[in-house]
């Protein structure tokens, strides 16, 4: 306990520090070199096996493969990670994108080479892959995704330039927005003062106390999306266009978001029920917006002013203060929990400070079993960085306690994936809770909370309604007006007569990462959260036997079904 809180204090003494990437490679040049060489060799010997795949191949055989690609991806995916995490710090870094090319050409070429397993998987007679999954232990499930998608696989040299194009092409378009986008400025005006900010910085004070500010803050970030708007809108058109030429076009799925729906294993009637039941229950959130109107006496509550903050004092938190809150948090919950966050914190694997041409929001990379993953943050002190924290050590901890899994199952489907992290953030407020005892002061946490709820169930799933239109449209030869009119409609239509929304939001859209980079992505966010509430509440049902059953549930990563996980 006392040693925890102590280097996560010693840590958050110099918050400017960035992570400690070491772990991953000493000197990159040089280890690239060396590591490239030695995945020539492993390469080379798993090409060996093309001769040998056969329906009777020897149970021994087809593992000894299989651990030999294991090997394999787990270097690769130590460079991948590399590269991403040093392109992180500074999207502006010259020599952290050439690394990055770098990998993501090699990780391509070496792919190209080992397709041939994959695809004789995929085609391989149901007597004889049963034979083969009943011995194949902890990769049955890995393999069972593989033949998921045997009715859309290409041939070999067609998969071949699949992967090298996307390198140049759709990764390359990603990388583009990620650089655009988290270089851009903005100038606000505070106090009679004009500041020039990051985004990450600007974003602080849409939930300022006055309401000229969050309006000055929001009609800033879209005017300078507005003033992008050209680029970054052909950006996301080549980006869909791509998805429907390989998708619909070439491995012939039934539309853009069942390629989604068949990565995560989840039938496409619960991703619907899903999306459905979120519009129907609208509703919900905008009583709750009016209510808020009134506690905090906006006249008429505007999209300027859902993230108005309620008579609460500006409290901020020290890098130290805020890890040892969530620690807390996390051990009166799991003493197993606090001590696999801790480590996050005590390996140095934290970017806490906020800075020019990093990228921008938090993430959480779980690189491989029995590494300790790494943290992105953008930690400015306030509440909400403090949820964030808990957040990402919540996937942090979910990667870790899966870390008896392979490389192939330890990460858990989307659909379970936000499940530790909303847990977590769960966890943290209630703590808030029960040590608070000023009532305006819980009022203003359970205000946060129903924000957080809005953000993360209806607005995640009113994004994958407007990506749904936006692919019919693109793939309609719509432009960028019908784009925005539609995003429009689709966030009035969400909020209803309760919230006003202004024209200048139409160029959110454009703003929001996972449109780009991950399609149909953020309703695992609706998902998670959703399924943490029913979680939850069976914990406060059944106390410490509910703990068991749940840490069982994260250390079983992806190594099975999302719907056979939850049967447990």
């Amino acid at each position: 306990m006392g040693r925890s809180h102590a280097i996560a204090g010693r840590h958050a003494a110099r918050p400017a520090e960035i992570w400690n990437l070491q772990d991953l490679l000493r000197d990159p040049a040089h280890d690239l070199d060396v590591l490239r060489q030695e995945l020539e060799e492993q390469v080379r010997r798993f090409e060996g096996f093309r001769d040998r795949l056969a329906p009777e191949i020897p149970a021994e055989t087809f593992l000894d493969a299989l651990k030999l690609a294991e090997a394999i991806t787990r270097t690769m995916s130590r460079l991948g990670a590399y590269a991403y995490l040093w392109f992180s710090e500074n999207t502006k870094n010259q020599k952290a994108r050439a690394f990055k090319a770098a990998v993501e050409e090699m990780q391509a070429g070496f792919a190209n080479r080992m397709l041939f397993f994959d695809l004789w998987w995929q085609k391989l007679d149901d007597a004889s892959a049963g034979r083969l999954l009943a011995g194949a232990g902890d990769y049955a499930y890995h393999l069972d995704s593989l033949r998921r998608f045997k009715d859309h696989a290409l041939s070999e040299p067609e998969e071949k330039i699949i992967n090298v194009k996307s390198v140049t092409g759709r990764r390359a378009l990603v990388g583009l927005y990620d650089i655009l986008t988290n270089g851009l400025t903005y100038t606000l005006t505070v106090n009679g003062k004009a500041r020039t900010l990051t985004r990450e910085d600007l974003l602080v004070y849409v939930r300022d106390p006055d309401a000229r500010i969050r309006e000055a803050a929001y009609r800033e970030l879209y005017r300078v999306f507005a003033r992008h708007a050209d680029v970054i809108g052909e950006v996301y058109k080549t980006l869909v266009t791509d998805w429907k030429q390989e998708h619909l076009g070439l491995r012939k799925h039934r539309s853009p978001i069942s390629v989604r729906n068949l990565m995560n294993d989840v039938p496409e009637e619960a991703v619907e029920a899903l999306l459905s039941v979120c519009a129907r229950n609208a509703g919900v959130f905008q009583g709750y917006f009016a209510i808020k109107a009134r506690l905090c006496r906006i006249r008429k509550m505007s999209r300027y002013h859902i993230y108005a903050p309620f008579r609460e004092a500006r409290r901020r938190y020290s890098f130290a203060a805020a890890s040892a809150k969530v620690l807390d948090a996390y051990r009166a919950f799991s003493p197993r929990l606090a001590e696999l966050a801790g480590r996050v914190l005590e390996e140095r694997h934290v970017d806490v400070a906020v800075r020019p041409g990093k990228l921008s929001g938090a993430y959480c990379y779980s690189v491989i079993p029995g590494l300790t993953p790494y943290v992105l943050l953008n930690f400015k002190g306030d509440v909400r960085d403090v949820a964030t924290l808990a957040h990402e050590l919540g996937h942090a901890v979910h990667g870790m306690l899966a870390a008896e899994h392979s490389i192939f199952t330890f990460h858990a489907m989307l659909p379970l994936a936000e499940t530790a992290s909303v847990f977590g953030e769960r966890l943290l407020s209630d703590a808030w809770m029960a040590e608070e005892r000023d009532k305006v002061v819980k009022q203003s946490l359970l205000i946060r909370q129903l924000d957080d709820a809005y953000a993360t169930i209806l607005r995640q799933a009113y994004f994958v309604r407007f990506e749904r239109e936006a692919h019919r449209i693109i793939g309609a030869g719509g432009t960028m007006d019908d784009l925005c009119g539609t995003y429009l409609s689709e966030l009035r239509q969400q909020f209803g007569r309760a919230v006003a929304v202004p024209d200048e939001f139409r160029w959110e859209w454009l703003s929001i990462p996972h449109l780009f980079a991950s399609p149909f992505y953020c309703y695992a966010y609706s998902f998670g959260n959703l399924l943490v509430l029913a979680l939850y509440a069976l914990y406060r049902t059944h106390g410490e036997s509910f703990v068991l059953r749940y840490l069982a549930l994260l250390a079983a990563g992806g190594s099975r079904s999302p719907e056979a996980l939850l049967k447990d």
